[in-house]
């Protein structure tokens, strides 16, 4: 990163996302919400997170639009909330997906993947890739990334 790129950029895309997504948790509760675990009560036994911790990355989630409060209530108990996924939260499946392919590949544990992608259709296992505009198949090493007009120019 250059020196007019830092962390605390505006224009930078990065930035802007880490801002939201940068903590551990956060990214452990998105994955526990496409789990289908969407009430703080489960969110809170699955991760062995302390409730004020896990009370701020929720109000995060929320206020950047990846979750959105929605109410529930038990037979005999007190109205709750559940947080749920929203567009904006489904749209982070690829980054996940990408997280758990790396982690397989550079922090193996011996046990296999913890979470097989696949295409609902069919049952087939679906993998994150880099396409060309003619949706050739990319290596990384084929990829350069360039500034983009959002980016300040150059010093």
């Amino acid at each position: 990163m250059s020196p007019s790129m830092t962390a605390t950029e505006p224009r930078c895309s990065i930035a802007r996302s880490l801002e939201v997504l940068g903590q551990k948790w956060t990214i452990l509760i998105i994955r526990e919400a496409m789990w289908g675990r969407t009430r703080f009560a489960e969110l809170r036994a699955q991760l062995g997170i302390a409730p004020d911790v896990l009370a701020d990355r929720l109000a995060t989630l929320v206020e950047h639009g990846v979750l959105e409060r929605r109410a529930y209530r038990t037979e005999g108990e007190r109205e709750r909330e559940e947080y749920v996924l929203t567009a904006a939260g489904n749209e982070l499946l690829p980054i996940l997906a990408a997280m758990a392919a790396w982690g397989d590949v550079h922090e193996a544990t011996g046990f296999g993947p913890a979470a097989i992608f696949t295409e609902r259709a069919t049952g087939e296992p679906v993998r994150v890739a880099l396409l060309s505009p003619e949706g050739r198949e990319l290596a990384p090493a084929e990829v350069g990334v360039i500034r983009g007009p959002g980016a300040h120019a150059s010093v």
